[in-house]
């Protein structure tokens, strides 16, 4: 194989658990992330041996956690494994954290300022959610508030503005749903053929994980009528998403990677074809507050992602081999594909490689870590391939992307990350009718259904004449019934500027 720059990073362990139900109670979440841990060690095959190096760690970093939010995961994890790195290091809250950190710390790489890092992170959803619902504790290790990691990684802040707070959008199924139906309005689709088209979508998704052998839901149904269709078993949660076509956070599971540069690799005996290269990575967020995207099918900073970062790495999306967008719901999976041009029913390439949020699992932030896991061992096996990983925060609002290779694989230029933040900046946004009343035509819509089926509040976002966003919500049962019963697309409604609408 060509010699690497020895400032290259390199991903040379990668490691995934996935605790099941019938494996009894699940382990802690910083025992979950320490197990994951020793596994991507493990998995590197060093010759000098696993504890040598452990011991060679410099950073230890962690996503942001759903189930454990202490300050700084990475330190117990640490503790946990018996070192000492000098730095630890927390993603900030979002799904986009893991291209996040890797753009961080290769970026270090890189530079020269760091040569070894563990990254894990490990979610036990259960029996936190049990804790709660019995008003308990976990018992899991505190920290107190003056801990904080070395540094972190990404920036956040209220996802909603006051428009959409005063609606009452306050969750992603509310958000997501909405983008699913300016996707049907821009391809002229009736509801039904839309649910039907994002169930085609998500059959591939599910065949992927039958596939996975750490997938949650394995044995998922992968017809996309079984999927798309309401029943006693997949029931409406919002319009036009019933259950199997939302993610599944309510998982327990982790994930690892061990991330070097080549130099560091090669002398800790670390096998060539072990070495998964990190061509570039590139992360943004769109306009922060959905309501005042200009086009809510788009996502300028998918778009940007992709010309940034597969632009620097040489190639273009179809010389991806292996692909995962984020697949929160088949929404962002949609805009994801068009900003990047990705055929989603290429029978040659799937848009998964692990089989998504909804069957291979969805553990809050840390999903793209089983991402570039499983993208690890596709490159070792296809050791000429490139790889691509997507990753969405909030409402589909912080992103990122990373290019990989594998071990045959030479870099076009070294590592960067880029930042094309002013790129998406710069696009138009529109203002919102807040505080005054306004008529608008509806351009997207959704609404949510209780556990018998029942509509219990509807939602819309309209455009003025002068091109201004409104938002309101009602669970008025005429106008709730309006919304769900025919296609409100184009209809004129009145949005009364805090929060309500009527047509």
């Amino acid at each position: 194989m060509t010699a690497l720059d020895p400032r290259t990073p390199v991903l040379v362990g990668a490691a995934q658990l996935t605790h099941r139900p019938a494996d009894g109670p699940p382990p802690a979440p910083h025992l979950l992330m320490t197990d994951a841990a020793r596994a991507a060690i493990a998995d590197c095959a060093a010759s000098i041996g696993a504890d040598a190096l452990l011991d060679k760690v410099e950073v230890a970093a962690s996503i942001d956690l759903f189930s454990w939010p202490v300050p700084d995961p990475a330190a117990v994890m640490a503790q946990e494994l018996g070192i000492s790195p000098r730095a630890t290091v927390r993603t900030a809250r979002g799904g986009n954290g893991p291209i996040a950190l890797l753009g961080d710390l290769s970026s270090r790489i890189a530079a020269g300022d760091l040569d070894v890092a563990l990254i894990s992170f490990g979610e036990s959803f259960k029996p936190f959610m049990a804790a709660v619902r019995g008003g308990t504790s976990t018992g899991w290790p505190e920290q107190g508030e003056d801990v904080t990691p070395t540094w972190s990684v990404g920036a956040d802040k209220e996802p909603s503005n006051a428009a959409e707070t005063a609606a009452g959008l306050l969750a992603p199924v509310f958000y997501y749903p909405f983008f699913e139906h300016a996707l049907r309005a821009a391809a002229g689709r009736t509801r039904e053929e839309q649910r039907a088209h994002a169930a085609r979508i998500w059959a591939r998704f599910a065949q992927v994980a039958r596939e996975n052998p750490y997938a949650w839901s394995p044995d998922a149904p992968t017809d996309p009528d079984v999927l798309g269709t309401p029943s006693a078993d997949n029931r409406l949660v919002s319009d036009p998403y019933p259950k199997l076509l939302n993610a599944n956070i309510s998982v327990d599971q982790a994930a690892a990677l061990v991330l070097t540069s080549a130099e560091a690799a090669a002398a800790a005996g670390i096998p060539r074809e072990r070495w998964v290269v990190v061509h570039a990575t590139a992360g943004a967020a769109d306009h922060w507050f959905v309501s005042e995207r200009w086009q809510l099918d788009r996502s300028p900073a998918i778009a940007a992602n992709g010309r940034a970062a597969l632009g620097h790495a040489g190639i273009a999306i179809d010389d991806a081999a292996h692909l995962d967008l984020y697949s929160c719901f088949p929404s962002a999976v949609q805009i994801a594909a068009g900003e990047l041009g990705v055929d989603l029913f290429d029978p040659s390439r799937a848009p998964t490689v692990t089989g998504g949020l909804t069957f291979a699992g969805g553990p809050a932030n840390g999903y793209v870590l089983h991402a570039l896991a499983t993208l690890v061992d596709r490159l070792r096996a296809d050791p000429a391939a490139f790889g691509v990983s997507t990753a969405v925060g909030w409402y589909l609002t912080k992103h990122g992307l990373a290019v990989l290779g594998g071990p045959e694989t030479v870099p076009a230029r070294a590592f960067a990350h880029h930042d094309v933040q002013a790129e998406v900046d710069a696009q138009p946004r529109r203002e919102t009718t807040h505080g005054a009343p306004a008529t608008a035509t509806v351009e997207t819509h959704t609404a949510l259904y209780d556990h018998t089926g029942a509509p219990t509040i509807a939602f819309a976002m309209g455009l003025t004449p002068d091109g201004r966003r409104a938002v309101g919500g009602s669970q008025a049962p005429e106008i709730v019934e309006a919304l769900t019963a025919s296609d409100p697309l184009g209809v004129e409604a009145t949005f009364d500027g805090a929060g309500a609408l009527t047509l």
